[in-house]
């Protein structure tokens, strides 16, 4: 699949940066992104969940950073030999992921349990953000107001 050509919406559109890079990473193929195996959930209406199968790393030798919008998630193995190896058929390579995350995403915490690493999130809007509904005042209401404030 050829990736599209974004550079007339880049010439068009200020502020919308962040949107578009998002937009032109989908596009890109690498193979690092396969390394290790991971599964995105939504485990409630505001919840998410990313495993990570990381078996053969230890939680210290993997690091969570969490910025604005943003999650990385960095594992680099420890170079330990305990004797010659006669087959590597475990992948022991460095990898990094960056997540884009929505507004008001959280992370919420990590465990490492089993070979699977687990990191939640949570979508919390502040109140002055949601949706709210707006009474209507009736015409007589309102002009009683008027002569009040008169």
């Amino acid at each position: 699949m050829r990736a599209p050509d974004l550079s007339t919406l880049w010439r068009s559109s200020i502020g919308f940066d962040r949107m578009l890079d998002v937009i032109d990473d989908a596009f890109r193929e690498t193979d690092d992104e396969s390394y290790p195996p991971y599964d995105i959930e939504k485990i409630g209406e505001e919840n998410y969940r990313i495993s990570f199968a990381v078996a053969g790393y230890s939680p210290d030798e993997i690091a969570i950073t969490a910025e604005q919008n943003i999650l990385m998630v960095e594992g680099r193995k420890a170079d330990k030999e305990n004797g010659e190896c006669l087959y590597r058929g475990i992948a022991r390579r460095p990898f990094r992921h960056v997540f884009n995350l929505a507004d008001f995403v959280e992370v919420k915490g990590a465990s490492f349990e089993n070979g699977l690493l687990q990191i939640d999130l949570e979508r919390r809007v502040p109140e002055a953000m949601k949706p709210r509904r707006i009474p209507i005042a009736s015409n007589a209401a309102a002009r009683i107001e008027e002569r009040k404030a008169a």
